[in-house]
C-alpha cells in the first residue's frame, strides 16, 4: 500500500477546535465560572501558576477551563501569556524567615521554636471516596469557622513570624554552609533571557526547578531516595505562606509593597555527611521554594537540588545537564506532541530505505 499525505484543510482543523469546545460545553451542567476553580480547586491553580512561571490565580482558572483540565496544556497556555508581557523590573528579595505562616512542620523534631503549625493539608485524611461531595451541601462559611475555632477569642495571638529550625542547627555548626555564589553577590542568572550552561550557578539551578514540572521532579528525586543516589532526606522545616512583593521606585527609589504571594518552602537535611573530607562532618542541605502550596514538589526540589551537589555525580537524578535538560514540563510535552505533527517526508525517506534494505536482503539469501 502506497504511503500517501493525508489531506485537509483549515475547515478541517476550525471543526476539531469546535469539536472540543463542544465537549467542554456539552451536557446539562451550567458553565463553570472561573470563580469557583480558582476558590474550590486552588492546589490545582498553585501547580498551573508554578509551572506555567507566572503567579495570576484568574489567569489560572482559565486556562484550566480552556484546556479541559489538562495541567500541561494550562501550564503552557500561561506561560505563553507571560511570553506576550513586557518586563518591567524585578522585584526585590526577601529572607523567608518573615514569612506569614499559615502551614509549618518539622519531621527532625518533636518540639520546635513557635510549635508546629498543621494549617490546611490533605496529609491527615483518609484516601476514601467522600460520597457527600455527589450532592454537596452549600455551607455557609462563618459556620464552618465557628466549628473549627469555637474559642477563637479566647486563643493566644498569632505569631508574626517563626524562627527558621535550620538556622538553631548552623548555630551548632551541624549544617554545612554553601558558598557564597551568584545569589548573593552577583545579580541572579535569569533563565527567561539567557540560555542555561553547564555548570550552571545555583541561581539558575533553582530557577529551572521552581517552574519544573511536579511529576518529572518527583520522578527524579524519588529515584535519589529509593537508592539511585545517595539522598536520604529528613525533612527540617516546611513551610506555606505568604511573601511580600515589593519593588523600588525606578526614579525615587523608595519601596513599595504592591502585594503578596502564596509559596512553599522546603528545607531537607540529608543524612549523609558532607563530601568534604577536609571538614569536620556536618550534615548537608537541600532547598525549594515554588509558587502557591505544592509540598510535593517544594520536597523534590530541595532533594534534587542536594542531589545535585554531588561533586562526582554517578546517577541520573545527581547530573545537572540531565535534571534540568529534562524536568520543564512545557518542553517535555512541546518535544513529545510534536510527533503528532506531519513527518511525512522524513517517514518516507525511511520507508524507502527499509524497502531497499528488505530487497537487498533478500537477492543475499536467495543466493
Amino acid at each position: 500500500m502506497a504511503y500517501v499525505a493525508v489531506k485537509g484543510g483549515q475547515k478541517a482543523i476550525q471543526n476539531s477546535i469546535n469539536f472540543m469546545e463542544y465537549n467542554r460545553k456539552k451536557g446539562n451542567s451550567p458553565p463553570l465560572e472561573t470563580e469557583q476553580v480558582k476558590e474550590q480547586l486552588f492546589l490545582l491553580i498553585d501547580r498551573i501558576m508554578s509551572e506555567g512561571s507566572l503567579y495570576a490565580p484568574d489567569l489560572a482558572a482559565v486556562a484550566i477551563k480552556q484546556t479541559c483540565g489538562d495541567v500541561l496544556e494550562a501550564s503552557f497556555v500561561l506561560r505563553a501569556y507571560r511570553a506576550t508581557k513586557s518586563r518591567v523590573g524585578y522585584s526585590i528579595a526577601h529572607k523567608t524567615d518573615k514569612m506569614r505562616v499559615i502551614r509549618r512542620i518539622s519531621a527532625s523534631f518533636k518540639d520546635v521554636p513557635g510549635g508546629q503549625v498543621l494549617g490546611a493539608s490533605l496529609d491527615y485524611t483518609l484516601r476514601l471516596l467522600d460520597y457527600t461531595l455527589v450532592k454537596e451541601e452549600n455551607v455557609n462559611r462563618e459556620a464552618i469557622l465557628d466549628r473549627l475555632f469555637p474559642d477563637l477569642n479566647k486563643a493566644d495571638p498569632y505569631p508574626d513570624s517563626f524562627p527558621k529550625i535550620v538556622e538553631l542547627l548552623k548555630k551548632e555548626n551541624l549544617i554545612e554552609i554553601q558558598p557564597v555564589d551568584s545569589i548573593q553577590k552577583e545579580e541572579p542568572f535569569d533563565i527567561t533571557r539567557e540560555s542555561i550552561h553547564f555548570p550552571a550557578s545555583r541561581s539558575a539551578v533553582l530557577q529551572t526547578m521552581a517552574r519544573g514540572e511536579t511529576g518529572g521532579m518527583l520522578l527524579l528525586a524519588y529515584s535519589n531516595m529509593r537508592g539511585f543516589g545517595m539522598v536520604h532526606p529528613v525533612i527540617g522545616e516546611l513551610r506555606v505562606g505568604y511573601l511580600p512583593v515589593e519593588i523600588a521606585h525606578p526614579y525615587e527609589k523608595s519601596i513599595y509593597r504592591v502585594g503578596e504571594i502564596k509559596v512553599t518552602e522546603a528545607e531537607v537535611i540529608s543524612a549523609n555527611f558532607s563530601s568534604d573530607t577536609n571538614s569536620i562532618p556536618r550534615f548537608s542541605l537541600g532547598y525549594g521554594l515554588c509558587f502557591g502550596h505544592n509540598e510535593t514538589k517544594a520536597i523534590s526540589m530541595a532533594v534534587l537540588d542536594r542531589a545535585m551537589q554531588t561533586s562526582q555525580p554517578k546517577a541520573a537524578s545527581e547530573d545537572q545537564e540531565f535534571v534540568l535538560n529534562h524536568i520543564d514540563g512545557i518542553e517535555s510535552v512541546g518535544f513529545c506532541n510534536h510527533y503528532k505533527l506531519p513527518h511525512y517526508v522524513s517517514f518516507q525517506s525511511a520507508l524507502d530505505r527499509v524497502r531497499f534494505a528488505q530487497e537487498e536482503k533478500i537477492k543475499e539469501i536467495k543466493k
